[in-house]
């Protein structure tokens, strides 16, 4: 009998403390903290920490890990230099995984306590934004702008992308959307860590796998075609009629519905008033047109379904990059740029479990579906007799 392929939905493979999802209620909780809390009244900084140690800083902690962070920024000479060889139209994900494999040719590679992990998990979260950025700078021409220590981290890598020092309230937004994208349970990406960690494979190479995850379009790509879907548009008088083309087509509207949320995502809560905000300020229509995307298909979906549907983060995140003049092409880099966290964090669980069970090397079982010749398998013929 076939085992249909559900890609693991469902399927509980590991506990974990670092966050957790209610899809029904549309909560998503960081260490025991409610993501509107801390999009309220956190910071990126202080969130990355929550994730790798299990619980809020106090001012001495956070000035510590604020500044290994600053003193981890600088990538090596080299590795800028042999971004230079590269294709200036290679996709930035494949520069960015990697570049973050090669980090491990740069660095210690020595995992054998946590504590170690922590600094390696430290030295990826303050480089991958450097590296970002370094590539953007090289692949358009222009002079790499190295990190400036006197900034946060979100406005650092504003400034090296830009060269200027973005004004507090542009610095605030970047910051609150990489407090939304730090984790998410065990999404594709996160669980590719998690499984190559479990190979007790470094730290470098986890990660590097999970950014190869995070490419695909139908994870940390989505918010590159919701934007692709609203230049198409262009124009919010066009809403209406191309929303209800696609579906009646049987098209997906990309940044709408989730697979674990079913209700209003979180995340999408938040982004859409930072959209909002950010839109008055730019002058942009790129919200008004996706709010009316929003509408437009929750009433479609209940017209021709009698189905609720919800926008997920990448409906509103698409604008919001796009507002801050972000290339496209970067806004799953800038994914992984806060993800790394939950990446790190995962792995640091995988490899260093306190709780029973330890963790065990995932290897699932699959439902063989091939030839069957006969009980003692197919029999080999050689090259000449074969038709």
């Amino acid at each position: 009998m076939e085992t249909k392929n559900i890609g693991l939905r469902g399927i509980e493979v590991a506990d974990t403390r670092i966050s957790n999802i209610d899809g029904e209620k549309g909560k998503l909780i960081y260490r025991g903290y409610d993501i509107l809390e801390l999009t309220k009244n956190s910071t990126f900084e202080e969130t990355a920490y929550l994730l790798l140690y299990d619980k809020l800083p106090n001012r001495n902690q956070l000035d510590e890990f604020n500044a290994k962070l600053i003193d981890a920024r600088f990538i090596p000479k080299q590795m800028q230099k042999n971004m230079g060889n590269w294709r200036k139209d290679a996709d930035p994900m494949d520069m960015l995984q990697a570049f973050v494999a090669a980090l491990a040719g740069y660095y210690d590679e020595e995992f054998a306590n946590k504590e170690a992990s922590y600094d390696k998990a430290i030295n990826l979260i303050a480089k991958v934004p450097t590296i970002v950025a370094s590539w953007n700078r090289i692949r358009n021409g222009l002079d790499i702008v190295d990190p400036d220590p006197t900034l946060s981290h979100a406005a650092n890598f504003l400034y090296m992308m830009s060269g200027k020092r973005p004004d507090p309230e542009v610095e605030k937004i970047f910051d609150v959307c990489l407090i939304l994208h730090a984790d998410h349970t065990f999404n594709a990406s996160t669980f590719t860590a998690r499984q190559v960690a479990s190979t007790r494979a470094h730290m470098y190479s986890a990660c590097s796998a999970a950014i190869g995850a995070l490419s695909g379009e139908l994870h940390g790509g989505a918010n590159t075609e919701v934007m692709k879907m609203l230049l198409e548009i262009g124009d919010i008088e066009k809403v209406e009629e191309w929303v209800k083309k696609e579906m009646s087509e049987g098209n997906r509207i990309m940044g709408m519905g989730h697979a674990v949320y079913k209700t209003y995502d979180p995340r999408a809560q938040v982004l859409k008033e930072l959209s909002r905000k950010l839109a008055e300020k730019t002058k942009d229509p790129w919200f008004d047109i996706t709010e009316k995307i929003e509408v437009t298909t929750i009433s479609e979906m209940k017209k021709q379904k009698g189905k609720d549907i919800y926008p997920n983060v990448d409906l509103y995140s698409a604008s919001l990059y796009y507002m801050l003049k972000i290339p496209m092409d970067l806004n799953t880099p800038i994914f992984a740029i806060s993800r790394v966290v939950g990446w790190a964090a995962h792995i640091i669980e995988e490899k260093f479990a306190e709780a029973a069970p330890k963790p065990a090397l995932y290897r699932p079982k699959a439902t063989y579906v091939g030839k069957y010749c006969g009980p003692e398998g197919c029999e080999y013929q050689t090259l000449d007799l074969r038709k």
